[in-house]
């Protein structure tokens, strides 16, 4: 039996690890220490005293943060283990500030980075000139068609402003060809056509298209006048520029401009026929006439349709065609591109029997039927 040896009590062996015993060695490692809860010095444990006992015992609203071990609790350890702290804060006392927001960096380099944000800008500067250029597009087009005016005119009275330079005959002779060539325009392709009438050549000649019966109207004034002023100048320039007409004012005669189509924007009046059914080509919508407007028509020389709805002094059957000579013309009424009515009725091309013959041919040959179509002739 073993004598008990006397307890040691000497501070160095207080202090020195303990001797692990084979069971100890065995167990399975501690996976973290526990935190030791330090509650600060005495004195200052004591300072706290009075807010200590104000709160409840519970934890609540108190915050835990792992602080940096003490200089004396560095040297401690349990089974050679160093455990860390635990610092409890009341919500009133001072937090530590908060770390510094992160900053993120891109992987791609900075050249790359500064490649992309050139594109960028200059994506937004090409944007910023298109619409600049749109914007101007308007002004310019105005501009362009003053100085086409301008210079028009003095081309057609070069023998007002300037006696020196008489306009000799063959000059004129070319300038009336090339007008009346504008009128004529389609004729080589049909003998039958019908150009405009007589009092809208005026129209399809003024730079401007102003409705073809105002200026006839004004026609006559000049035409009884003594006046040696070429007629548009006269018009719009010389001694007939203050001339008023009670059937016209200037300001409907300045108003009532015909639009005349180029090919791009009469593309989107072109009709085919799909199956018995009237149907616009660009677009593959069923031509639909509305009750309270007129529907009119022009059949080219070449054999294109052409449908749109009236508005007089904007857009009437000059427009199509911006005044060259048509196969035959018209009004009409479809709905769901189904035919309904039809009458060769235009007062700017004044169509015959035979135009309309030739318009009935072309919708039979294009398997429209007839049979239930109102078809109402107008005679002049």
């Amino acid at each position: 039996m073993s004598s008990l040896r006397p307890l040691n009590t000497e501070p160095s062996f207080l202090h020195s690890p303990k001797l692990q015993s084979p069971r100890d060695a065995c167990a399975a490692p501690l996976r973290s220490p526990s935190p030791r809860v330090v509650a600060g010095p005495p004195k200052k444990r004591m300072a706290r005293a009075g807010g200590l006992l104000e709160r409840s015992l519970s934890f609540k609203n108190w915050e835990a943060e792992v602080g940096a071990d003490e200089p004396e609790a560095a040297t401690r350890s349990i089974n050679g283990a160093r455990p860390g702290t635990l610092l409890l804060h009341s919500p009133g006392s001072k937090q530590q500030q908060s770390p510094s927001k992160a900053h993120f960096v891109s992987p791609r380099p900075q050249a790359e980075l500064d490649d992309a944000a050139t594109k960028v800008q200059k994506l937004f500067k090409g944007h910023r000139t298109r619409r600049n250029l749109a914007d101007c597009a308007i002004v310019v087009e105005e501009l362009w068609w003053k100085a086409y005016d301008s210079a028009s005119l003095n081309i057609k009275s070069i023998s007002f402003f300037d006696e020196a330079k008489q306009e000799t005959a063959a000059s004129r002779w070319s300038r009336a060809g090339k007008r009346i060539a504008k009128v004529g325009k389609g004729l080589s392709k049909d003998e039958k056509a019908q150009k405009l009438a007589l009092q809208h050549w005026l129209e399809a000649i003024d730079p401007r298209h102003r409705y073809g019966h105002n200026l006839h109207l004004y026609y006559d004034i000049w035409s009884a006048s003594s006046s040696t002023e070429p007629f548009f100048y006269w018009l719009d320039i010389g001694a007939g520029k203050d001339v008023h007409h009670q059937k016209c004012p200037r300001s409907k005669l300045y108003s009532q401009l015909i639009m005349y189509l180029g090919p791009n924007e009469r593309a989107r009046y072109e009709v085919i026929v799909d199956q018995g059914k009237l149907m616009y080509r660009r677009s593959g919508l069923l031509v639909e006439t509305t009750e309270d407007s007129k529907w009119i028509f022009v059949l080219s020389t070449t054999r294109s349709l052409y449908i749109g709805q009236k508005k007089k002094g904007k857009f009437q059957h000059s427009s199509f065609l911006a005044g060259a000579a048509t196969t035959a013309a018209g009004r009409l009424v479809a709905k769901d591109g189904i035919l309904k009515a039809i009458w060769p009725y235009s007062g700017h091309y004044l169509p015959t029997e035979e135009n309309f013959r030739e318009f009935i041919s072309f919708l039979e040959e294009n398997n429209v039927d007839l049979a239930n179509v109102k078809v109402t002739y107008h005679s002049y």
